[in-house]
């Protein structure tokens, strides 16, 4: 099946052929690729920021490239990319992922032994001159998997950064980011947040509860002000002072069906071939929320210092290619219009 007879269900796509792995693994890679380097160029991220930013997207592609080795000969089952306003992997897939690699050496032991299947391969290549069964293809890349897959890559719900100084020119002395899947959204988040020590404390006594805090506080997407508010209280040793959270999607292309209009564009400019079917826009928004002063609250030894938090603040960007963003102009005129900026322009996926 080629890529021009991808039919999706409602609310999810199956990659049930090679090809759909390989187009789909190549256009989120690419896609992904595209945006480090554009964020960067129009400054949208500090220089550190910008660090953390790829540091993430890394993961991220190397999880999908897990599951592309991971399904690409599975007769049993398929890899699910979310189609609500995602166009990521299911959030589960991350989770076999994991799962799977925590018992790595249990399935290898279940697998053929490398010398017998090149012996098998040759012999059925080379004097029987027959096509290798798909059954022991799955073997190879299943070995292959969990031989060049390292857990400890692999895009969790929370991945936490250290805790380290805030550059020059930053509100505070200290900095941290994290990064979040949301199980309900099905895209990943990154997040950055700047702060100050109180008194004499020292980051050492106190990281862990940072840690801690920030997993189980900023794990999902809520109000930028609502998780600003919750850090703030349960971590009465630091002051934060800027929030910044980094919405990652959705990625618009032919395997999504969504209300987004964006997507829908794209789906109906790919359906009237207006536009190839590898045609793509990624989504972008970025939120922030900063002290603007403190009030105190509570008794004489029950005070509790807490930050007066800013409106948030929420920048809309949309990244596609030159012709992509001509149609979008035409066909969604009012969504161009509430971006922070124009469609970022980047590089169309190469044809195959």
């Amino acid at each position: 099946m080629s890529v021009e007879h991808i039919v999706t269900p409602l609310d999810s796509a199956i990659l049930d052929s090679k090809e759909h792995y390989n187009f789909y693994h190549d256009m989120v890679d690419f896609a992904l690729k595209e945006l480090i380097v554009s964020v960067q160029r129009n400054a949208l991220c500090t220089k550190q920021e910008i660090i953390f930013f790829k540091q993430y997207c890394d993961l991220l592609m190397y999880s999908i490239e897990a599951m592309r080795i991971k399904y690409m000969y599975d007769d049993e089952d398929n890899m699910k990319v979310d189609l609500t306003e995602s166009g990521f992997p299911n959030y589960l897939e991350f989770r076999y992922l994991f799962n799977d690699l925590e018992l790595r050496d249990q399935y290898l032991d279940k697998l053929t032994p490398i010398p017998v299947l090149q012996e098998e391969f040759l012999d059925t290549l080379l004097r029987k001159k027959q096509p290798v069964k798909r059954s022991r293809l799955f073997q190879a890349a299943s070995i292959s998997y969990y031989q060049s897959v390292n857990k400890n890559y692999i895009f969790n719900r929370f991945v936490q950064s250290k805790i380290i100084e805030a550059p020059e020119g930053a509100p505070s002395e200290l900095m941290t980011s994290w990064s979040f899947f949301d199980v309900v959204l099905n895209r990943p988040f990154i997040c950055f947040m700047y702060f100050d020590l109180k008194g004499s404390n020292r980051i050492e006594d106190i990281k862990n509860d940072i840690y801690e805090v920030l997993k189980a506080v900023g794990d999902r997407k809520m109000a930028l002000d609502t998780m600003a508010y919750g850090i703030d209280k349960k971590l009465p040793n630091i002051y934060p002072k800027l929030i910044k959270r980094i919405d990652l999607g959705p990625l618009h292309n032919v395997f999504a069906k969504d209300e987004n209009k964006i997507t829908h564009a794209i789906l109906q400019g790919i359906g009237k071939k207006e536009i190839p079917v590898e045609s793509y826009a990624m989504s972008l928004e970025i939120d922030e929320v900063g002290s603007n002063g403190d009030f105190s609250k509570g008794g004489y030894f029950s005070k509790q210092t807490f930050q007066k938090w800013s409106e948030p603040t929420k920048e809309k960007y949309v990244f596609a290619p030159h012709r992509v963003i001509q149609m979008l102009y035409s066909k969604t005129q009012e969504v161009m219009n509430q971006l922070a900026k124009p469609p970022i322009e980047i590089s169309s996926l190469p044809s195959k």
